[in-house]
């Protein structure tokens, strides 16, 4: 979202059809503050004029109200000297549509994003923005940083190689940068103004009545933003006079300016449905509109939505995206007005259903949105033939796009329901649809950094209203996203606080995965005798609920556990017992990998003859579940224990048969198991083959 461009589209009115994004648009007045920009980009900075290399980027600030053409005249400077810098433009608004500043963390993980960089998930401010730095090191970039709260977001920010610029748009001066000069901002100069509005009306009406002309350029003090407006109502009232608006507008003066007294002007003389969702479309989240949203907001169709929405478009109340989907923004300079007009005309009790209308849409699109993806069983095409047309994706890929192009719009309704503590049932249930069409469509660990956002706002959530249940779902997520990017103490104390509210829920399920994953967080650490304390727990919890196949897998948590603190005597036994578990639960495939690790053992502990007759039966049920790759591990391992029982020829044999089966197609994964050594340390978090992200961020939605 940006402050209404300076720049000229075709005139259209109401119903002729919506302006096309890709429009020509054509930058008006502004030079000299063009020129002062560029020179400035060469002049000479203190550390220059001291002797020393400048150690960070030049800032070049832009200064002015809303709605002046500030971030038009940054991105005319951008497009101007873009040619300088060949490793492209990267833009980030650090104020929200109601005035919230940015986070920095926030800020600095989308500008990773549109590097390709992945940030680490739940990386605080500090890191996240050294780790800005160092991509941005040994580039030429443009940073365009839009309506800046304060100097420290824009210092935070600020790259630490001076072959980079970064351009601010701020309301003011930034105190607290060195060597910064402001380009402040006034409003255009008559003849710019009278070419902006000849851009969006007949220009005839102007040379008609010149005069008047400029007589509504000074009564719009020269603002950008009241220019279009001013050209959008005339364009929709082509019968009336320029001198008719100029006058209206001098005839108003309890509004305390020209855009207000535009806007007001313009609301007034709309049909009433439409001056609703106008006024509605303030609670749109970071200003981002698309027809679906607008016909939650207003009780609509979604066609009628559309319709509203291009109309509105036309009068220079929104502006078109340039995206592959239907998508508007609500200029930042008419939030603040639209909210407004929201709260003096429409009551309380109606903002708060149009809220939870729009909510309940997003769940409902989201919904839509991972249903495509399940399509493998009658019962989820079932399901996806329920949906309703007007909420069904036609394709997979269509689904992707859809939920990447509305990727920020969708965090900030999260941002936005968890905000209002009166949505809390409807807020769990947008994150947790979020989380899984993000898992289906991006993968776990492609959408990490924003599902470590998520399930934060869900322990927000169940916090707030005290629901342990929730909570110990959310701080599981956290923690293995912790496990994950090498926080294991943070990770460790996730873990212990999920346990505390699985267990004041009286949800031993969950209170056994926490069990579990402190273990795992211990054994991360190096401490196998607690890794395997915890794991023994865990088991004790899985036994008494009779769940033998996850006895079966924490049996062998515990034997790596001893077998990492050299204890294969402890090793062997509980790998006895995993196996003998995996056979009574009839789980082939463990079975074979249960085989293949006490195989191992018996290796280390020098039991050579024991580990070729467990090999040999390892084998055999790795071919009855198919598994290719693992049979070729245990190939190997007969060949080294072979080898060192002085067999060569049969240990070359082994080899041979080995390298064939790596060869041919890729069998199925064997897990973990496939490592050839227990040398380097066990990843924690695909451990919970059932307990992904996904699964557990669903029972938020029970």
């Amino acid at each position: 979202m940006t402050d209404q461009a300076v720049d000229a589209r075709g005139a259209s009115v109401p119903g002729a059809g919506r302006p096309s994004p890709a429009a020509a648009r054509v930058f008006l007045g502004r030079t000299h503050e063009l020129k002062g920009l560029r020179a400035d980009i060469e002049r000479a900075g203190l550390d220059t004029l001291s002797g020393r290399k400048a150690p960070r980027a030049r800032v070049l600030l832009i200064a002015g109200r809303p709605g002046s053409g500030r971030t038009a005249l940054a991105e005319k400077l951008v497009r101007q000297i873009a040619h300088r810098y060949p490793d492209g433009v990267l833009r980030a608004r650090l104020t929200d549509p109601d005035g919230t500043p940015v986070p920095v963390e926030r800020a600095a993980g989308d500008l990773l994003a549109a590097l390709g960089v992945p940030a680490p998930p739940g990386a605080e401010e500090d890191e996240l923005a050294q780790t800005l730095r160092g991509a941005l090191a040994g580039r030429r970039t443009v940073l365009l940083l839009d309506d800046a709260a304060d100097a420290a977001q824009v210092d935070a920010l600020l790259p630490d190689n001076a072959d980079c610029l970064l351009v601010a748009v701020s309301r003011g001066p930034l105190t607290g940068i060195s060597d910064v000069r402001p380009c402040t901002l006034g409003g255009l100069d008559t003849k710019s103004g009278l070419e902006l509005l000849g851009g969006r009306i007949d220009p005839v009406r102007i040379t008609v009545d010149p005069r008047a002309a400029e007589q509504l350029v000074e009564a719009c003090q020269g603002q950008p933003a009241a220019l279009v407006l001013a050209g959008g109502w005339l364009a929709a009232h082509p019968k009336a006079a320029v001198s008719d608006l100029a006058k209206q507008l001098h005839a108003d003066p309890d509004r305390p300016g020209p855009l207000q007294r535009l806007l007001h002007l313009m609301h007034d003389g709309l049909p009433g449905p439409v001056a609703r969702m106008l006024r509605l479309l303030c609670l749109a989240p970071v200003g981002d509109v698309d027809p679906h949203l607008a016909s939650a907001l207003a009780g609509c169709s979604v066609q009628d939505a559309r319709a509203q929405l291009d109309d509105l478009t036309a009068l220079g109340l929104l502006r078109a995206v340039d995206s592959p989907l239907p998508c508007y923004e609500v200029p930042g300079c008419l939030h603040p007005l639209l909210k407004d007009l929201a709260e003096r005309l429409d009551r309380p009790a109606e903002l708060q259903l149009a809220r939870a209308r729009m909510l309940e849409r997003t769940v409902r699109l989201l919904q839509s949105c991972r249903a495509i993806t399940e399509t493998g069983t009658p019962e989820a095409r079932e399901r996806l033939r329920s949906v309703p047309p007007a909420l069904r994706f036609p394709s997979p890929r269509a689904a992707e796009e859809w939920l990447r192009a509305r990727r920020g719009a969708l965090l900030a309704a999260a941002r936005l329901a968890v905000a209002d503590g009166e949505l809390d049932t409807l807020a769990r249930r947008l994150m947790s649809q979020l989380v899984r069409a993000m898992v289906a469509h991006l993968g776990t660990q492609a959408a990490a950094c924003d599902l470590y956002g998520i399930h934060r706002l869900v322990l927000d959530v169940a916090e707030r209203q005290r629901l342990p249940r929730e909570q110990a779902a959310a701080l599981l997520n956290l923690g293995d996203l912790d496990a994950r990017t090498g926080r294991t103490h943070q990770a460790l104390s996730r873990y212990r606080a999920a346990l505390d509210a699985a267990r004041a829920a009286g949800d031993p399920g969950a209170a056994g995965r926490a069990m579990e994953s402190v273990g795992g967080a211990h054994q991360e650490l190096g401490d196998f005798d607690r890794a395997a304390d915890w794991f023994g727990r865990a088991l004790a919890e899985r036994l008494a609920r009779g769940e033998q196949l996850d006895a079966a897998r924490l049996y062998g948590r515990i034997a790596a556990a001893h077998t990492y603190a050299g204890r294969y005597g402890e090793a062997l036994r509980t790998w006895r017992s995993a196996v003998a578990a995996h056979r009574r639960g009839g789980d082939v495939a463990g079975h074979a990998r249960a085989l293949s690790e006490l195989a191992r053992v018996q290796e280390y502990a020098g039991r050579f003859e024991e580990c070729l007759r467990t090999c040999q039966e390892a084998v055999e049920l790795a071919r009855r579940a198919g598994d290719v790759r693992l049979q070729a591990a245990l190939h190997l391992r007969l060949a080294d224990t072979l080898q060192r029982l002085g067999d060569p020829v049969a240990a070359s044999l082994h080899r041979g048969a080995a390298e064939r089966m790596l060869a041919g197609p890729a069998g199925p994964s064997a897990g973990p198991e496939e490592d050839a050594t227990v040398a380097s340390a066990p990843d924690i978090s695909r451990e919970h083959d059932g307990d992904t992200c996904e699964t557990r961020s669903a029972s938020v939605e029970d």
